[in-house]
């Protein structure tokens, strides 16, 4: 006989994997709005000043948080690997893309460079984790690869000229890229039975103080406060640091680190859209053919991997 706990039982398993289901297309929708939201702070601040005020209000709404869900804290040994992940998820990453597109980087080829994370995490993941990487696999990392260039060439003008930059604006993105890497290989070995509450505020803590540093030694502290910018932190704080940064830890700990890399491939066609929308920038053919490829990428890791049985 069919009793109201079995539908009740049956109501909660559906809508665990419709949220496991759908935790990778909100995460990358979010990620890919960061760009967007530093291209809107950015006039009015300075990159490290900027990062170091939302990571105070990220403090403190994670500290409510895991006050409110009594949330459990790690050992010292424990505290010590979510620092050193939070320097490089956070404060490489983050420090380097603001940087980057501060010294007058299109946000496009911020994003190509740090898109090459995949392909830099799946190499890491062989020597570090002993992770084996398919055949099919990389040719899913390599499509996608070739298509965020479809889109990006388009999004540059084509065969026009790059916008003038200085090495120093390419050191930043680069620092970006590694951070976001090794970030993710450290996370995936050192951090997968943390709290994911009281972890990320650790990591934030990390990232704070090597902002505060940043702009102290580096910045004039000097911030003009507009409504753009108050909205622009606003989002930077609870759609970026808090939303799509505890879904990247929850990824994370669900799936290989090449696998979850593999869906930074999706970002740069998703921003180009997004910019579409907000901006009224191009999106024609060629980027639409690249969207296709780099989405086409990364199913074909995942299903590889799911075809692996791990």
């Amino acid at each position: 006989m069919f009793k109201s706990s079995d539908l009740v039982s049956e109501t909660k398993s559906i809508t665990n994997n419709f949220g496991i289901k759908m935790t990778p297309i909100f995460f990358v929708w979010l990620w890919s709005t960061g760009f967007i939201g530093a291209k809107y702070g950015l006039p009015y601040a300075e990159p490290f000043i900027l990062l170091l005020y939302r990571m105070l209000i990220t403090l403190l709404c994670l500290g409510f948080l895991a006050y409110w869900l009594k949330s459990k804290w790690p050992s010292l040994r424990s505290t010590f690997h979510m620092l050193v992940s939070g320097l490089l998820i956070h404060g490489f990453y983050l420090g380097g893309v603001f940087y980057a597109i501060d010294g007058d980087m299109p946000a496009g080829l911020v994003s190509l460079i740090v898109g090459l994370q995949p392909l830099i995490t799946a190499l890491a993941a062989i020597v570090i984790l002993k992770e084996r990487i398919t055949t099919y696999q990389w040719l899913g990392l390599l499509l996608g690869l070739i298509g965020i260039g479809l889109v990006l060439f388009e999004k540059l003008g084509g065969a026009g000229q790059l916008p003038d930059f200085s090495l120093w604006t390419l050191g930043w993105a680069t620092f970006a890229l590694l951070g976001i890497s090794f970030g993710t290989i450290y996370q995936k070995r050192f951090g997968n039975n943390i709290d994911l509450i009281s972890g990320t505020f650790i990591q934030y803590c990390a990232a704070t103080v090597f902002f505060a540093l940043g702009t102290f030694l580096f910045e004039s502290q000097e911030v003009n406060w507009t409504t753009q910018l108050v909205l622009a932190v606003g989002w930077l704080v609870l759609g970026l640091s808090i939303g799509a940064i505890l879904l990247l830890m929850r990824l994370i700990s669900r799936g290989a680190a090449s696998e979850v890399a593999s869906l930074f491939y999706l970002v740069p066609p998703v921003t180009a859209l997004e910019a579409y929308i907000l901006f009224d920038e191009k999106f024609e053919f060629l980027a639409l053919c690249g969207g296709v490829m780099s989405v086409s990428g990364v199913a074909l890791v995942l299903m590889a991997k799911r075809s692996s049985g791990k």
